[in-house]
């Protein structure tokens, strides 16, 4: 469904906001992954603070993120996190008509606000299991933001629904943060470089518990890398991202990310299906993210009482297409879990 409407949400709102000045909450309301950064990578940043006094270098950085997807260095171009690729996107790029594809990642369509643009939303239906219809998105758009997998609704979507979307004198933007949760990365564009227009974001921040960091990637055509570049400001990423950027997409995290993935499933798996067995949750998929959309009736009193027994969980009425209805909760290890499940069924309305 195509709408043009102005913002009407909050499209600042995120995840962090549900347990800001809510000292110990469980946390499941942001998508970074517990229990990081790891100690190796903790070193790897500590070790770099000897080196502040020089201006950050990011050669060797972008050569490392390069070699990991198999694209020259010209293809690359690394941001203070996902976030403010989209700014550069919104400020830099020269389009008329950019198409947002909702529920997604909020970001996008507050960057292009501010940078002054109208933004059309086409909003995938619950009905459709929030699945991408290529025929929702306008011929004449000149820039189309979708996530895969998307946030807040964790489907996954297939590539070549994503590449039928491109064509000349289009900017096809493809938010990959949460790619490396998927087993294999499967159906992900990132080092694809036949796609025209074709622009992916990757994160650093969510595997590796980077958010205080920022540190992530675009990766694109040279001259739109090079268009980007110009809007940056000077030495926009710190030395210490940058040394844990190299060190993020080195074998060793690579394999690692990987096992994580496989491990993040299997968690998943465990939530979906006890939330399967909690009358009255319906859970959107299949997910395959490291969250999971809920519906649940009387959400925003289930999220107050949840918070009284120690939980935070997302709300999903800021995200458009959503509404009050939607919480989204972060996958965790299995005790957290089972006692969120417990404290979820405690909070539920009493059946009618």
């Amino acid at each position: 469904m195509l709408a043009e409407v102005e913002a009407e949400v909050d499209l600042r709102h995120h995840g962090d906001a549900e347990v800001r000045g809510g000292g110990g909450l469980v946390d499941l309301a942001v998508n970074v992954r517990a229990g990081t950064p790891p100690a190796w990578l903790k070193q790897c940043v500590a070790e770099s603070l000897d080196g502040l006094a020089a201006y950050p270098d990011g050669r060797a950085a972008r050569a490392a993120v390069a070699a990991r997807h198999g694209v020259p260095p010209e293809r690359v171009l690394l941001t203070a996190g996902a976030a403010e690729a989209f700014v550069l996107l919104a400020r830099a790029l020269r389009v008329r008509r950019p198409v947002v594809v909702h529920p997604q990642f909020t970001e996008p369509e507050a960057a292009l606000r501010d940078a002054g643009h109208r933004v059309r939303r086409v909003l995938l239906r619950a009905e459709d299991g929030f699945r991408l219809d290529p025929g929702a998105v306008p011929a004449d758009a000149d820039l189309v933001v979708v996530g895969n997998p998307t946030n807040p609704t964790s489907v996954l979507h297939p590539a070549a629904d994503l590449v039928g979307l491109a064509r000349p004198g289009r900017i096809l933007v493809v938010d990959e943060a949460f790619m490396d949760a998927v087993p294999g990365e499967r159906e992900a564009l990132a080092g694809r470089d036949d796609v025209p227009g074709l622009v992916v974001l990757r994160s650093l921040t969510k595997t590796w518990g980077l958010a205080g960091l920022r540190i992530g990637y675009v990766l694109a055509a040279p001259e739109i890398v090079a268009e980007l570049a110009r809007a940056q400001p000077l030495w926009p990423v710190s030395s210490p991202a940058l040394a844990a950027a190299e060190a993020c997409v080195g074998p060793r995290a690579l394999a690692e990310a990987g096992h994580v993935a496989h491990r993040v499933a299997a968690e998943r798996g465990h939530l979906v299906a006890g939330l399967g067995e909690v009358p009255g949750v319906t859970v959107a998929g299949p997910a395959e993210g490291p969250f999971v959309l809920v519906r649940v009736e009387g959400a925003q009193g289930v999220r107050e009482r949840l918070r009284e027994r120690g939980f935070a969980v997302r709300r999903g009425d800021t995200f458009p297409g959503l509404g009050p209805e939607w919480i989204r909760v972060a996958v965790r290890d299995r005790p957290t879990t089972d006692a969120f499940l417990t404290a979820l069924r405690a909070s539920l309305p009493p059946a009618p």
